[in-house]
């Protein structure tokens, strides 16, 4: 393999592996938050246990993110050094905001909730980890302004060296394919949250079944039980545990309709902005407006003439693209033909390009990644849907299925909606290909600013170096997924008490405050 593809597989490997924890920080933090303004405004303890409880899964995800996350900035200057000098004046502003500014203040307020249980009062200990939440948005902000800049080049001009000047950060930050974007993440983020809550809750009330702890009446209707053999699986427990998996399963729903909702916005504007990614990603061989249901072929290919539509939707293409039923759309022949004669057939003969100039550029991204990576972030995030709209049915009457099955199906489903994100992602980059920043084809637009990816890899940079580093990277990231893992599903297991140790010898007296951390040698982590 050449320098180039180990890089690219470097960078998807790390990023893949990253952005499995910032849909579940940005939408977990948010439910906790929701939870301890709950606990703030009523006093109802079942409040504080989920706030707890949720809060340390948060903190565990969120300390793992913040290492794997780090890994990101650092490869443009080892593995991209070429992709960096080009983008650094424009870059250079969004990612500083997100360091300086959001990250800062992020980690600041978090540090505040975290030791400031019973410190605090309870308003400004509430607003501290809601001021964190609101930093994490932040933050995820300026990181995909800077993305979406190289979806769609904005607010620049070209200077006397060949590289893009920022002249219009207002501009930038007001890339409407940025603001598109940041809205779908945090939508998808919701589903991620609401499917952590419900696949975990319905395991603890699906062993408060088990354990004969809740039974039924012969309506079918819960009768919650105690066990004061077993720490804190007592009244509150039970519904800690069901109001988590309902307000989880309402915000799987809600995420859903928002990711639909910005969803086809971004469409739209990659239509306008990128439309050889959207043609392939509907297969979309010829100028029409027929949207393919399925398609077969070679899954490698990123030639038409191995594709073949097998069921089709005549008029909905152009439907979903401009809000006009049958408009038509450009095909992937048709488009190829225009980027060739724009941007030119093969790679420039240029430094910048090495070894790759005079090759020819293939315009067409492998057609059954993008294909396939766009309905399945469609058709898990449907699922997901179904399942949570499922689970408040099944669950009505207070409790859930004694069946060791379903339980497993909905621990099952907390993965889809990570896979949902990560087939968005790997369908958002790979569809960008051959450039690591893509042209603006708006005639009003920026004019001659656009990278191809094969002039991006750092020039000093061997196959062998970068083949060590990624398998280096991949080991150490293979242990945090073990280490993330292991601590999660301890949590987890553990119930509520893990997360708040003092309900295993507490005094259940009135009077007691269930915010004193003093004999509580674990307050750190919370």
């Amino acid at each position: 393999m050449e320098a180039l593809d180990i890089a690219r597989w470097q960078f998807g490997i790390t990023t893949v592996y990253h952005f499995l924890m910032v849909p579940l920080t940005l939408g977990l933090g948010m439910t906790v938050a929701i939870l301890q303004t709950a606990w703030v405004r009523t006093g109802q303890e079942r409040f504080l246990r989920m706030t707890k409880f949720w809060g340390k899964l948060y903190l565990i995800n969120f300390i793992v993110g913040v290492a794997t996350g780090l890994v990101q900035e650092f490869q443009f200057g080892m593995a991209w050094s070429e992709y960096s000098r080009f983008v650094g004046d424009v870059f250079g502003a969004p990612l500083a905001l997100e360091g300086l500014l959001a990250f800062f203040a992020e980690s600041t307020f978090l540090g505040l909730w975290i030791f400031g249980w019973g410190r605090l009062r309870k308003g400004l200990h509430l607003a501290a980890l809601w001021f964190a939440v609101i930093g994490s948005w932040i933050s995820a902000f300026f990181i995909i302004v800077a993305n979406s800049w190289m979806q769609h080049p904005v607010g620049v001009e070209l200077g006397d060296d060949g590289r893009p000047v920022m002249t219009d950060i207002w501009a930038v930050l007001t890339n409407n394919t940025a603001l598109a974007a940041t809205t779908h993440t945090i939508a998808g983020a919701l589903i991620v949250s609401g499917m952590f809550l419900l696949g975990i809750s319905w395991y603890h009330l699906w062993r408060r079944r088990h354990d004969g702890i809740d039974t039924l009446d012969e309506r079918g209707y819960v009768v919650v039980g105690e066990n004061p053999d077993l720490p804190a699986r007592d009244r509150t427990d039970h519904s800690v545990w069901i109001t988590s998996l309902r307000l989880g399963a309402v915000i799987a729903i809600l995420g859903f309709f928002g990711t639909g909702i910005t969803g086809h916005w971004q469409g739209q504007l990659m239509y306008e902005q990128q439309p050889m990614k959207m043609a392939s990603a509907e297969a979309a061989c010829h100028t029409g407006s027929s949207f393919s249901l399925l398609s077969i072929g070679d899954p490698g290919t990123t030639d038409c003439s191995q594709v073949t539509t097998v069921i089709e939707i005549h008029g909905l293409l152009g439907f979903l693209a401009t809000d006009e039923w049958g408009a038509e759309m450009p095909g992937i022949r048709d488009l190829e033909a225009e980027y060739q004669n724009q941007y030119g057939e093969t790679i420039p003969a240029e430094d910048v390009y090495t070894d790759h100039a005079g090759s020819e550029v293939q315009y067409v991204p492998p057609m059954w990644v993008t294909y396939w990576a766009f309905r399945l972030m469609i058709g898990l995030g449907g699922i997901v849907a179904g399942a949570a709209l499922i689970a408040l049915i099944l669950t009505r009457r207070g409790t859930v299925p004694d069946s060791k099955g379903i339980k497993n199906l909905a621990l099952f489903g907390i993965i889809a909606p990570f896979a949902g994100n990560i087939a968005g992602w790997i369908f958002t980059e790979i569809g960008r290909q051959p450039f690591v920043v893509a042209p603006n084809p708006d005639p009003s637009g920026v004019d001659g600013v656009f990278m191809f990816t094969a002039a991006a890899v750092s020039p000093g940079v061997t196959a062998g170096e970068l083949l060590f580093s990624t398998v280096a990277l991949t080991a150490v990231y293979g242990v945090l997924a073990v280490i993330e893992g292991g601590l999660i599903v301890k949590y987890v297991r553990g119930g509520v008490a893990s997360a708040m140790p003092e309900l295993v010898h507490r005094d259940d007296s009135p009077e007691q405050d269930t915010t004193d951390k003093g004999d509580d040698v674990l307050a750190f982590a919370y």
